[in-house]
């Protein structure tokens, strides 16, 4: 089967920096858009970033100048990036990509989230 499996998150102080891992497994034929998305207590889930497999990158605004998306398609692995950051920032992160399985139609795929806690 095909498997998401992030990694990367932690505690950090205002200010500092973590960068995000997720790695795609499994009988994959190709990966097409990737993205994160984050989720706060008593918020919706919302995109911080994505990325499509030509490389085209879009970010949510508040995090526009401190993160940074890419993605290495040789090792179906996505990054981000995040620097500067704050407490509003403090969610479960969660990867997910649009994968085209050997001898199945593509559908999206969800990794189990990582948690990101900023204090102040």
């Amino acid at each position: 089967q095909v498997q998401l499996v992030e990694s990367g998150g932690g505690l950090v102080q205002a200010g500092g920096s973590l960068r995000l891992s997720c790695a795609a497994s499994g009988s994959i034929f190709s990966i097409n858009a990737m993205g994160w998305y984050r989720q706060a207590p008593g918020k919706e889930r919302e995109l911080v970033a994505g990325i499509t497999s030509g490389g085209s990158i879009n970010y949510v605004d508040s995090v526009k100048g401190r993160f940074t998306i890419s993605r290495d398609n040789a090792k179906n692995t996505m990054y981000l990036q995040m620097n500067s950051l704050k407490p509003e920032d403090t969610a479960v992160y969660y990867c997910n990509a649009n994968i085209k399985p050997r001898y199945y139609a593509p559908r999206d795929y969800w990794g189990q989230g990582t948690q990101v806690t900023v204090s102040s």
